[in-house]
């Protein structure tokens, strides 16, 4: 099937990423959408976007209508990316500000609505504007192969150009669970930013349900905001406050029956139906209460998603986003458990082994900082190995398949070190 033959089709047909983003951003059946086409018979033209490159390899969809706008967003926040996309987006920023995006005729996604319909009730964008009393409201999206795992965030503009907020579409069971759990953390949150050591967290500016999606609005990040360097030291300091939330030290408790114990049984308990897991994992939550049960920690609340791209520094604080799996009653110590295990998984293509042998030798240098002890961080590592695959199962039982980094062999390690 050739570029220009499905040129003015409804790109939601379509199985890419254009297709994906589109279904997700446009779910209301009463919307035409069309590529370079005429619009449907009876309907009027609501908002414009640039398909960038090209459908076939689209990479953004840039609105059109106010070159300001179209500039900021790719403009906006790209010292947070990595250095390749920043020079692109720079140099399409730089073109969008003389209005070259519409010179540059790339292809033009048309979004219609029929003419007896109110567009605040047939189109996303128009209905959270209408929600939050804004005026005229532009999204830009990025594009990305289909996952099931990943959620079509917007970013919002007003005409000028400014900033107003980022709206994140949960569009299946994995990523509505995502998108309502980060609403709930940022409800809380705001209490606790001028705790000392807590990272700022931008707040939850609406929550709405839309075409069968969950839909949150979190306001803009500081314009200014730096991103932390993939080498930096952990944020220990700002661990503690995310777990203790202005309070002094818990007492320790033991695992033994605690609720974390008991949420970890019950997701076990419900993994072990599918036939790929089996008996396995509740042998990993025995072993884990075998080698574990007596020992005490003291329990908090995590981030869920501590790693360098989810930091960043503004005006001399820490700043932290993506708060989608964030929990309470947890062993203290589980962010910067993640934050090595992701930089090593992630950052450095390590296998599960070595990512899990940096954990304990991470938790081991910061363990008195984080009042653990030796007992205390093997609990903690063990305990967020099979939190880790767990998530992983969430995930895929949720509808976004199985990461292959992570499954089965996360399972496998958690058995084998609980069985020593």
């Amino acid at each position: 099937m050739t570029e220009s033959s499905t040129a003015t089709a409804d790109p939601r047909t379509r199985t890419d990423g254009l297709g994906w983003v589109t279904r997700a951003v446009f779910a209301d059946a009463r919307v035409g959408l069309t590529v370079d086409g005429p619009l449907p018979a009876g309907h009027r033209t609501v908002a414009r976007y640039a398909v960038v490159p090209s459908p076939a390899r689209a990479r953004f969809l840039l609105p059109l209508g106010s070159t300001r706008a179209t500039a900021a967003s790719l403009l906006a926040y790209n010292a947070l990316r990595p250095t390749q996309v920043r020079a692109v987006r720079a140099v399409l920023g730089g073109v969008a500000r003389l209005g070259g995006i519409e010179l540059a005729r790339f292809p033009a996604l048309t979004v219609s609505v029929p003419d007896a319909v109110a567009v605040d009730q047939a189109l996303l964008v128009h209905r959270l504007a209408a929600l939050l009393g804004w005026g005229p409201v532009f999204a830009a999206c990025g594009v990305r192969p289909p996952d099931p795992n990943h959620k079509p965030t917007l970013q919002l503009f007003d005409a000028s150009g400014g900033p107003l907020g980022f709206a994140k579409i949960g569009w299946n069971d994995a990523t509505r669970a995502l998108v309502t759990a980060e609403a709930a953390a940022l409800r809380e949150l705001p209490a606790f930013t001028g705790v000392a050591d807590h990272p700022v967290a931008p707040r939850l500016l609406t929550e709405t349900g839309w075409a069968g999606q969950a839909v949150a609005v979190v306001e803009p990040l500081p314009p200014a905001v730096r991103g932390l360097p993939t080498t930096a030291e952990p944020q220990v300091a700002a661990v503690l406050a995310v777990a203790r939330r202005g309070r002094p030290p818990a007492q320790p408790r033991p695992l033994a029956g605690s609720s974390f114990l008991a949420g970890l049984t019950e997701a076990a308990q419900r993994a072990a139906t599918n036939p790929s897991v089996g008996e396995r994992v509740l042998a990993a939550v025995t072993g884990l209460v075998r080698r574990h049960d007596g020992v005490s920690v003291e329990f908090g609340h995590w981030h869920g998603d501590w790693v360098p791209w989810n930091l960043g520094r503004h005006a001399g604080r820490l700043v932290a986003w993506d708060w989608e799996h964030s929990a309470p009653d947890v062993p203290l110590g589980f962010d910067l458990a993640h934050d090595t295990f992701q930089r090593s998984v992630v950052l450095r293509g390590e296998p599960v082994g070595t990512a899990a042998a940096a954990v304990d030798g991470q938790l081991r240098r910061y363990g008195d900082a984080l009042g653990l002890d030796p007992a205390g961080q093997r609990l903690v590592a063990d305990a967020y190995l099979l939190e880790m695959w767990l998530r992983t199962w969430r995930l895929a039982d949720a509808g976004a398949g199985w990461n292959p980094v992570l499954h089965p062999a996360l399972l496998d390690l958690a058995i084998a070190r609980y069985g020593r």
